[in-house]
């Protein structure tokens, strides 16, 4: 291995979306990656789990809000969602980062075009991926777990509050925090209406869906109300009425490619269906091959739920938060920090690694794919 003689510099971005509290490095990682002689940059943000003040004490330097636009040429700029909005202007440096550009999602081209105008480098998080393809690092447990939590919820409020419009969803400081907010609720919702709902979890197999099975645990749904589908239950292809038969339903899949429809308005419009609440943590609206067609607006925390009407039948509730584990920034981004860290790590060499150089193979890839539509 040939390390870089200068060290790898790291610049951490504060975040601009609206409610994104986690970050793409906790103090915990940045304390181990200054001991393996990184530099890493800190911009100031009020937002973010972990006080400024946790990564100065760590050694890191910090920097002022948006001054990565001018980082040193050779700095890694690191975040985890999308860069500020309104803005068209070329993108030089290297970007670690989610940028939501890959499977021709709205806007894919503008974002791969300012890289490319840039000559800079996007390496996606999404697709770091090891020698047996699986991702290195994800949010996806933490986004099953937030999903379930706010679905269940939901349907808990429909039973104490009516037709009541659902609040806001604020972040959780601490996850027995959720846990004890979720619970509480239920067991009042689940009293009134004289039983607890059954939760139908798709693509329980992976760790979104094994996040989403284990909240619903936690608050005290018995084993025999989550029922988990993965690949061998939707092998024969959707749409599927068995999801209309649950309480909740959590989408939890990875879309890798075109597939039929889940779920159709044709299948909501039954009567008496028990389905009322849909939590799409997939959240693929703007994908063409979007496998839950039954509406086209994602929701915010702000919002969080979007009620769609069905002729003939009861209205649908539906979550469709693209940044689910923001709801436990802290033991979201401690969790994929660290799944993280061994790749970050490879960084001072990364010509010869190849979890980076795949990456980078990738975005040359989706750059051909994007002046080809132009």
């Amino acid at each position: 291995m040939t390390l870089s003689t200068e060290p790898v510099h790291l610049w951490l971005r504060a975040e601009t979306k609206k409610n994104e509290r986690r970050t793409a490095l906790t103090p915990t990682v940045c304390k181990k990656l200054l001991a393996e002689g990184f530099k890493i940059s800190v911009e100031k943000c009020t937002e973010r789990i972990f006080k400024d003040q946790d990564y100065v004490d760590v050694g890191c330097e910090l920097v002022e809000t948006g001054t990565w636009r001018t980082a040193p040429a050779n700095a890694y700029i690191v975040g985890l969602k999308e860069l500020p909005e309104n803005d068209t202007t070329p993108l030089p440096h290297k970007h670690i980062m989610f940028a939501h550009c890959y499977k021709q999602q709205g806007g894919w081209k503008d974002v791969l075009g300012r890289f490319d105008r840039g000559n800079g480098l996007l390496l996606d998080l999404e697709f770091l991926q090891d020698d047996k393809g699986r991702r290195v690092a994800a949010f996806g447990y933490y986004a099953g777990f937030a999903g379930s939590a706010i679905g269940i919820d939901v349907w808990s409020h429909k039973q104490l509050n009516g037709n009541e419009k659902y609040p806001t969803a604020k972040p959780f400081e601490h996850e027995d925090d959720l846990i004890k907010f979720v619970k509480e609720r239920l067991d009042a919702a689940a009293k009134k209406a004289g039983r607890l709902p059954r939760v139908m979890v798709m693509g329980a197999l992976g760790r979104c869906g094994t996040g989403a099975a284990d909240f619903a645990r936690r608050v005290g749904i018995p084993e025999e109300n989550i029922i988990k589908w993965d690949m061998a239950e939707t092998a024969a292809g959707g749409p599927f009425r068995e999801i209309t038969q649950h309480d909740v339903f959590v989408n939890c899949i990875y879309l890798s490619k075109p597939i039929p429809p889940f779920l159709t308005k044709d299948l909501l419009a039954e009567k008496d269906r028990p389905i009322s609440v849909l939590v799409d943590v997939s959240c693929d609206t703007t994908n063409p091959h979007n496998p839950i067609p039954v509406y086209h607006d994602a929701t915010t925390f702000d919002e969080p739920v979007l009620v769609v009407d069905v002729p003939n039948a009861a209205p649908l509730d539906v979550v469709a938060i693209d940044h689910l584990p923001t709801l436990l920034p802290r033991e979201a981004s401690e969790m994929f920090c660290s799944d993280l860290l061994p790749s970050i790590l490879e960084l001072r060499d990364r010509k010869n690694a190849r979890v980076w150089t795949d990456a980078e193979k990738l975005y040359q890839q989706k750059v051909q794919e994007m002046k080809q539509a132009l």
